[in-house]
């Protein structure tokens, strides 16, 4: 594994090390309080969760801060991320393909991966664990099959309404609503269901004008920076609601994912501007992406988009969370609004203990909010830990 703490932005109170779990061998950064913690009890522990396409490293703003509240803060790239890779590879990362085995990547096996980690690191608990994007889903299905262990919950950025109904279709939605999607004009797609093929990954490693600008526009396209029109709830589950979704949700047919973020590439002066991902920090991510590609965290969302990878949760159908639970977001964050009902179902059905105060959407911050805005972040982290 190269060197990350020598990566821009990150505090050289961070380390960076990999330790083994399960068939993994799983790359942290972690921040452990300067104080000894009272009567020879560890600090409580906070686990991180990034989501698609970030790393442990999108964390960056916010560890230390956390930590000198007195936690023991650990952010693990996850499964097919980053400097994670499987035991028996040699290189410091993997490099999945299409026609990899996708069960690895089920929802109940990436649960496993946080619990064993937990356990790896000592602990038998966690004072909170906080997702962002699909790392959202991972700590909600956490949080809700082992509420011994995880003790509060943090839900960024995508609402998390629980493990599959007993009536949910033998179809996903997504792949649903793509079908009647294509029946627009102009024909759109889910995007879920682009990153579900074959082609992904290539087109977004390698596209016409580079893997750095992809993500610059990719990222910009969904922060506090672009202007998309005010996000608000659809008016319901129908083709017409989804289409008011921006293009980077449900995208035209015949684009690919660069193709689509290209009209939101930010000028000179705006990227020259940016305080919240400069050039340096953005380099991070386009040099990792480089080595491993994307399918790793697109075997994931393949996962999502079939049915048969969640059969395993329906066991714990109709379960709610238990554990005190935020919701944490943007307010100009469309992943809010990308389900209609989805938070509405969290927040009054999925999570028996989340207030109407810990519904947190951060003013004037996107998509990425930890990072546009991490000490509001940081704000409302500590405030909830607080009350529990």
């Amino acid at each position: 594994m190269s060197s990350t703490t020598a990566y821009p932005g990150l505090s050289s109170k961070i380390k960076s090390r990999s330790l083994p779990v399960n068939d993994l061998d799983v790359h942290i950064l972690e921040v452990q309080p300067e104080s000894v913690p009272h009567d020879g009890h560890q600090h409580p522990l906070l686990i991180l969760l990034h989501g698609f396409p970030e790393l442990a490293y999108s964390w960056r703003k916010v560890i230390v801060p956390l930590s000198a509240a007195g936690y023991h803060v650990v952010a693990p790239d996850q499964r097919g991320y980053g400097y994670t890779k499987r035991h028996d590879n040699r290189e410091d990362h993997d490099r999945f393909t299409y026609f990899d085995d996708l069960a690895p990547f089920r929802m109940l096996n990436l649960a496993n991966d946080i619990v064993s980690l937990v356990y790896a690191l000592g602990y038998t608990s966690v004072a909170a664990i906080i997702g962002h994007d699909y790392g959202s889903a991972v700590a909600g299905h956490c949080a809700l099959i082992r509420p011994d262990m995880f003790k509060s919950v943090v839900l960024m950025s995508a609402p998390y309404t629980g493990a599959p109904a007993p009536s949910a279709p033998l179809s996903s939605l997504v792949k649903v609503l793509s079908e009647g999607l294509s029946s627009l004009l102009p024909p759109r797609k889910h995007y879920a269901v682009y990153y579900s093929t074959p082609e992904a990954n290539e087109e977004m490693t390698h596209p016409p004008n580079g893997l750095h600008r992809f993500l610059r526009a990719y990222y910009h396209a969904k922060s506090g920076d672009c202007a998309h029109g005010t996000p608000h709830l659809l008016p319901g589950l129908s083709v017409e609601a989804f289409g008011q979704l921006p293009l980077y949700y449900v995208m035209n047919l015949d684009e690919t994912m660069p193709q689509t973020v290209s009209r939101d590439m930010p000028s000179t002066a705006e990227v020259a501007s940016n305080s919240w991902l400069m050039e340096a920090e953005l380099s991070v991510y386009a040099a990792v992406y480089a080595k491993t590609g994307f399918q790793g965290g697109l075997n994931q969302y393949r996962c999502a988009t079939d049915v048969k990878w969640s059969e395993d949760l329906r066991v714990f159908q109709g379960k709610q969370i238990e554990v005190p639970a935020m919701f944490l977001s943007g307010s100009k964050d469309w992943g809010v609004y990308q389900i209609p009902g989805a938070a509405e179902r969290m927040q009054k059905e999925t999570c028996l203990q989340m207030k109407d105060e810990n519904f947190v959407l951060v003013e004037g911050a996107g998509h990425w909010v930890q990072q546009e805005h991490p000490n509001e972040v940081v704000k409302h982290l500590l405030r909830f830990l607080k009350e529990q």
